[in-house]
């Protein structure tokens, strides 16, 4: 790859917020609650998830075309997650990306249903979008719906946020984390690389790699949070530095230290690169991209 690992990062970014609005249902849709979803669809972000899709694509040698609805997707639900994470019962948050979350420039009742209706939206875009697709079958795209619903629902990020706020005050074992950590944050990454290893027709191995390197990139993923909540600049985090403390909430350097948490970091990234290897997807976007999670400083 001649580019640069940014430069990659901002041509899927800007791949991926060319459709994202067009996406959004607007006729017969109150304006205020369109507003509120468009508005924190378009705070922008990372975009890790939906670029995660396009890169399994290239590393099959597909075309990221076909990508692009399940992308777009991901993301609406990712930014409901958000949304909703904001709101004063759950992670109380006037900031997101350095601007105001939803409930604080919205109110809160519309930001529950802007976050609603994302989720409901992205379910049903992918209907929409592969329902006709010449080179996507019915088949995959049940299996592309169920594979996100799995991993967004109550056994998967939802499920792990759940046990985040019932984690809140008190002290974790390190397996009561990692679910943590594995189902709030993981889970969706997994959703982006087998998703978009069933549109490239990934085999079954490079299947079962994907899903264990999304493993490691989402536990290697809120590691990093974790430690920038720690000793980030809140200036480029866009949020308070300090406030898992504040809140007693357990994270990775209170329970194994900021050095092993570092440590563990690294052996993560690794692994991750090795499965990438092993099962012939050492694609230079998924090997830079596991780089870019250890060394990301926002």
């Amino acid at each position: 790859m001649q580019q640069s690992f940014d430069q990659y990062l901002q041509e899927k970014i800007d791949i991926i917020e060319g459709h994202l609005v067009p996406a959004l249902e607007k006729e017969g849709v109150p304006a205020r609650l369109y507003e509120s979803m468009s508005y924190s669809l378009m705070a922008g972000g990372k975009r890790l998830r939906p670029v995660l899709v396009l890169a399994v694509l290239e590393a099959l040698d597909k075309p990221l075309e076909r990508g692009i609805p399940y992308a777009v997707a991901l993301e609406m639900i990712h930014t409901y997650s958000l949304v909703h994470d904001d709101l004063p019962a759950m992670d109380d948050d006037a900031l997101r990306r350095g601007k105001p979350t939803n409930h604080i420039v919205f109110g809160e009742a519309t930001a529950i249903l802007a976050g609603d209706a994302l989720l409901t939206r992205a379910f049903g875009y992918i209907a929409e979008s592969y329902g006709q697709h010449p080179e996507v079958s019915p088949a995959t795209t049940v299996s592309l719906i169920a594979e996100l619903g799995k991993r967004a629902g109550a056994r998967g990020m939802v499920g792990g946020q759940m046990a985040d706020i019932e984690g809140e005050g008190r002290q974790l074992s390190l397996a009561e984390l990692e679910y943590i950590h594995e189902h709030k944050t993981g889970d969706l990454l997994v959703a982006a690389l087998r998703g978009g290893g069933l549109l490239g027709e990934a085999t079954e191995e490079q299947l079962d790699a994907l899903n264990r390197y999304g493993h490691c990139i989402g536990l290697g993923f809120q590691i990093q949070d974790d430690i920038l909540n720690v000793e980030g600049d809140a200036q480029l985090l866009g949020k308070a530095v300090g406030s898992d403390a504040d809140r007693q909430k357990a994270t990775y350097p209170s329970l194994q230290g900021l050095e092993y948490s570092k440590t563990h970091l690294d052996r993560l990234i690794t692994e991750a690169k090795d499965v990438l290897i092993a099962a012939k997807l050492a694609h230079p976007g998924l090997m830079q991209l596991a780089d870019y999670v250890k060394e990301r400083t926002k």
